[in-house]
């Protein structure tokens, strides 16, 4: 029996990217796509795909309501994802968000809402290499403590800095024994360092031409490492995607990090 998904956000570029590997996997099914964008248009026939008609709707409890999914494929943008999450949960539907912008108190909530009733996976990036830079950047921290992160997104991104960012220096910072800077340092811009987490600087560049980048540099006595990532295209995310929805029948709860899901 086919997995039935619906996504939320199917009509912006990742949602578009969702959509196409859903009809790729022959135990997946689209069933239903959410957009403020190309409201009644066939998202199949948009997308030039062979599949049966979906038509776009804007309004996700409708949608869930008629259709009653197995999964939300949640893509949309940090000022909605809480109010859809939390309606997917209502419908004690399982959900895969892809979404950034979701901090800890938003996790808090939304371990809140769902009581171990739904199966959720969070990931701040989906991509297999991002998962491994990650990995070897957390472990790279035992062994050397200055490090500072750069991450590289598109120009219509609107949160700075992005998830992954953010999960590699929590990640980072497990391992990190850093003393205070003794140097005291002078901003002649505000903000030209970067913002802090776990003591870690992180750099945002927005530009178009860019889709997903993020280097990881560490310095010592001579010598210098660096861990990058670039995902070229969208693409690059849909193997995280695809995994995740076919993992959460192996979870229980909320699921926080696509790493969590494979064997590191």
């Amino acid at each position: 029996m086919k997995t039935s998904i619906v996504v939320s956000g199917a009509n912006g570029r990742m949602g578009q990217a969702v959509v196409e590997m859903i009809s790729e996997v022959d135990d997946f099914k689209l069933v239903g796509a959410v957009d403020v964008t190309e409201v009644g248009k066939d998202i199949h026939q948009l997308l030039g795909l062979d599949e049966d008609p979906v038509k776009i709707t804007e309004n996700l409890a409708e949608t869930l309501e008629e259709v009653k999914p197995d999964v939300v494929v949640e893509f949309t943008n940090p000022q909605v994802v809480m109010e859809h999450i939390q309606t997917t949960l209502e419908y004690n539907i399982d959900i895969v968000i892809g979404t950034t912008g979701i901090t800890e108190a938003d996790l808090t909530k939304i371990e809140e809402w769902n009581q171990d009733k739904s199966k959720i996976v969070i990931a701040p990036n989906f991509a297999i290499g991002a998962i491994l830079m990650m990995n070897f950047a957390q472990k790279a921290a035992k062994f050397m403590d200055d490090v500072e992160i750069i991450e590289l997104h598109h120009d219509n991104k609107i949160d700075a800095p992005s998830g992954t960012a953010i999960k590699t220096a929590e990640l980072i910072g497990k391992n990190l024994d850093k003393p205070d800077k003794e140097v005291e340092e002078i901003e002649k811009l505000e903000g030209a360092r970067g913002g802090l987490q776990d003591k870690i600087n992180i750099h945002s560049v927005r530009l178009p031409g860019l889709v997903a980048h993020q280097e990881v540099i560490f310095g010592g006595e001579g010598q210098t490492l660096s861990l990058k990532h670039d995902s070229i295209n969208r693409k690059s995310f849909m193997p995280g995607v695809e995994l995740a929805i076919k993992k959460l029948v192996d979870i229980d709860g909320v699921v926080y990090g696509l790493e969590n899901l494979i064997d590191l």
